[in-house]
Parts: C-alpha cells; sequence; structure tokens
C-alpha cells in the first residue's frame, strides 16, 4: 500500500482533535498526551500496547491511554483505515466527573481493543459532531456524544486489572523530563533526581515506561512541538524551543510518530 492518506479535521469540540486515516505506515513505539478513541474501518494492525500486543480489525474499537506506549502494523498488504479521537485530559476529567457524580475526575481505558455496536454508533455521532462543515454548531450534541461514550468504554470495561504505578524514583525521574523538555538533561541527572544508578534509571523507565529514558525525553519533545504547532509557531521556531537539533531532525521524528510531516499537521489548524 502506498504512503496513505492522513486527515486532522478542524475541530467544532474543544479539547478534541479528530484524525481520519488510511495507510500501510508502521508507527514506531511512541505515547501520546492524550486519551484515544477510534474505530477501524478497513483492514487490520496489530500493535503493543499496555495489556500487550493485541489485533484489530474492521469493526473494532480501539483506545490508549496518556503516556501509554504503543505502536502499530498492518496485518497484510493491503494496510488498514480508521478514525481516532483524541480528548484533552481535561475533556476526559470533566466528563468522568459528571458521568460518576462527583466521585472521580479519574480515567483509564482498560481495553486497547473491543468490538461493540452500540460504542462504534456512538463514536461515529461524535466524530460527526466534532468535524461539522463550518457554521454548523453541535456544542450540545458533541457534549451528549461524548458523555455517552465514555459511559460506555468506561462501564463495559469496568473491573479490568488495572496498571501497576511507576515507582517513585522512576516517577521523580519522569518529572524532571516532564518538567523541561527541551532542556538538556543527562543521565547523570535523571539518576541523581531518582536517588539511583544510571544503569537503574535506564532499566527502571524501560520496565515501568516502556520506553528507555532518551526515547521518552524525545516523545515528550515531539509532544511539545505538537503543541506549539497547533498554536501557529513557526516550524523553525518550534525546532528551536522544543529542543531538536534543527527542523530537519524534529520533522524526521513527527513523521515517524504521527505518519505526517509538521507542515501538514500546521495546515491543519490554519
Amino acid at each position: 500500500m502506498a504512503k496513505g492518506r492522513f486527515t486532522i479535521f478542524p475541530s467544532r469540540i474543544g479539547g478534541v482533535e479528530a484524525v481520519e486515516a488510511a495507510t500501510g505506515h508502521v508507527f514506531a513505539r511512541h505515547t501520546h498526551e492524550q486519551f484515544g478513541i477510534g474505530l477501524i474501518h478497513q483492514g487490520a494492525q496489530k500493535s503493543l500496547s499496555g495489556r500487550g500486543v493485541v489485533e484489530a480489525g474492521a469493526g473494532d474499537m480501539i483506545t490508549v491511554n496518556p503516556g501509554e506506549v504503543h505502536d502499530g502494523m498492518p496485518i497484510g498488504d493491503a494496510g488498514r483505515s480508521w478514525r481516532m479521537l483524541y480528548f484533552d485530559p481535561a475533556v476526559i476529567a470533566d466528563a468522568m466527573e459528571d458521568i460518576s457524580q462527583g466521585k472521580t475526575r479519574t480515567a483509564e481505558f482498560t481495553a486497547p481493543v473491543f468490538h461493540d455496536g452500540g460504542t462504534a454508533r456512538h463514536f461515529q455521532s461524535l466524530f460527526s459532531a466534532v468535524t461539522a462543515p463550518d457554521g454548523e454548531r453541535k456544542d450540545m450534541l458533541g457534549e451528549e456524544c461524548t458523555l455517552s461514550l465514555l459511559a460506555e468504554v468506561m462501564h463495559e470495561r469496568d473491573g479490568q486489572t488495572h496498571r501497576a504505578s511507576t515507582p517513585p524514583a522512576i516517577d521523580r525521574a519522569q518529572s524532571l523530563i516532564d518538567d523541561d523538555p527541551s532542556a538538556a538533561v543527562t543521565l547523570t541527572d535523571l539518576a541523581r533526581a531518582a536517588g539511583l544508578s544510571r544503569f537503574q534509571v535506564v532499566r527502571g523507565f524501560s520496565k515501568n515506561v516502556g520506553l528507555t529514558p532518551h526515547a521518552y525525553l524525545v516523545q515528550r519533545r515531539i509532544d511539545l512541538a505538537r503543541r506549539l504547532i497547533a498554536r501557529g509557531v513557526p516550524l523553525a521556531v518550534v525546532a528551536a524551543e522544543g529542543g531538536f537539533a534543527d527542523q530537519s531532525h524534529m520533522t524526521r521524528i513527527f513523521v515517524r510518530k504521527y505518519g505526517i510531516s509538521p507542515g501538514a499537521y500546521a495546515e491543519a489548524f490554519h
């Protein structure tokens, strides 16, 4: 299959990003800052998830949590197509507070792949509301669909095993990166923050985060780049402020993670 097509739609609902793709692209291990819910339309793929390696085919729903390491590759030569909605954590927190009647603002998707026709229909309704043409106001419909979709995803998968929390030492090292991803942090800096040896930090990240410290740093930098691009910051400035060697370095990593170039991503917002 050819490189494929990626479309990022102008969103009519704040804090929600809609993406449609048809591609044979192989995604390396990466993370997102947002929660993601999607629907496979054609073909099939195999991917790493927080619950191990899973497979999804046409009609299957797929989910991902913020910071969850995953990848993706097509099964067969035909590639696959899907739609995804990415939710800022604040959107999910507000919805969960409403759904739980004030009992919690936390959420975790525990099923990386599942098949449910009703959930798929709610997803399609929300995707349509998010991508409504210019001039169409879908605020109430968007809220209704968001709450219905999340209630189904969280309720139907409730009770499954949750991921173990990250050890405090590794959490401190992660926080050092998260606080300023563009900083020239070293492995020695991370080891000092964690109170561990450099080797223990490398091993701890690999075991608990799913990425090496350097790979995690690169992911956080590309997350920063995505936010700056969405705000209209020039790409050369984004590369410099994101801690990349140059714009071409940023572009290579951006394409590897998202399947599209930073320029194409910028066009979706302007």
